[in-house]
């Protein structure tokens, strides 16, 4: 009989464990799936902010002032973010980090000086064009490395392009410039001390900018007369398939060019004659 009582607990006890175990283990694969949520697939906007990713080393457009990236697209981005009732938040990175930001959902958009380029186009989607970029060539004002702007003057030079840049992608294709050796920067402010120590002979850059790190040179940097090396325009660049945000991107910037913002946004942060 004590045989048969202990056996009988025995059994019990296991069955009591086996049951145990088992809700332990459901409870464990319930809350080991993550929840999804709005903020795994970026969604920014949902959490009462537009996040900008951008690179503060392309006077006029994006500077630091201080320690406040601001710039005319600031202001752009900043008149998107008061249109959608939402607080801008600005990340600044290098450039080629801020396209791969917006592409994998860390930022809803890159305003930055970008280019529409077929390549980009494949991994991300662009608004409407804002601004005309004309490119044009900065070069030692002592030495004049280059003094033509055509693409056979930039044949065998060392030139210097932001990393990632519509100028990089440029002179980077052989069917534009055969043979270069092309230093490539994550800011022009680099380019621009290695091209007052001639370094670099050239650099290739929107015309824009070239002129407010010209007049900031005391002299040192010059831009080659000519003719535009080529031209392209910037547009605001977001993830891909985010059409919502597109439209809104889009419809702000229709204003914006119609009522003369933009053309004021550039004057007020332009300090080159």
């Amino acid at each position: 009989m004590k045989k048969k009582i202990v056996a009988l607990l025995f059994a019990c006890a296991a069955a009591f464990a086996m049951t145990a175990c088992g809700n332990s283990s459901d409870s464990s694969n319930a809350t080991s799936a993550p929840e999804q949520t709005e903020e795994a697939d970026s969604g920014a906007t949902s959490g009462g902010k537009l996040i900008v990713g951008t690179e503060a080393g392309f006077a006029p457009y994006e500077y630091l002032k201080g320690d406040q990236v601001v710039g005319v697209d600031m202001d752009i981005a900043q008149a998107i973010a008061d249109e959608l009732g939402l607080e801008l938040e600005i990340q600044n990175m290098t450039f080629d980090g801020a396209l791969i930001a917006v592409q994998q959902g860390k930022v809803d958009m890159v305003a930055a000086g970008v280019s529409v380029d077929p390549e980009r186009e494949k991994v991300m989607d662009f608004s409407d064009n804002y601004v005309d970029s004309t490119e044009v060539i900065v070069v030692n004002a002592a030495t004049k490395a280059v003094e033509t702007v055509d693409a056979a003057s930039l044949e065998g030079k060392r030139i210097g392009v932001q990393q990632g840049n519509i100028a990089d992608l440029w002179v980077s294709n052989t069917e534009n410039v055969s043979q270069a050796d092309i230093v490539r920067y994550t800011t022009f402010t680099q380019a621009a001390s290695d091209l007052q120590n001639d370094k670099i002979d050239c650099i290739v850059m929107d015309e824009v900018p070239a002129q407010e790190m010209v007049a900031t040179s005391n002299g040192k940097l010059a831009i080659v007369e000519g003719d535009p090396l080529f031209v392209d325009q910037y547009a605001i660049a977001v993830q891909k398939g985010n059409t919502e945000l597109l439209e809104k991107i889009n419809s702000v910037l229709k204003k914006l060019k119609e009522d003369g913002s933009i053309d004021q946004f550039i004057a007020n942060h332009s300090t080159a004659s």
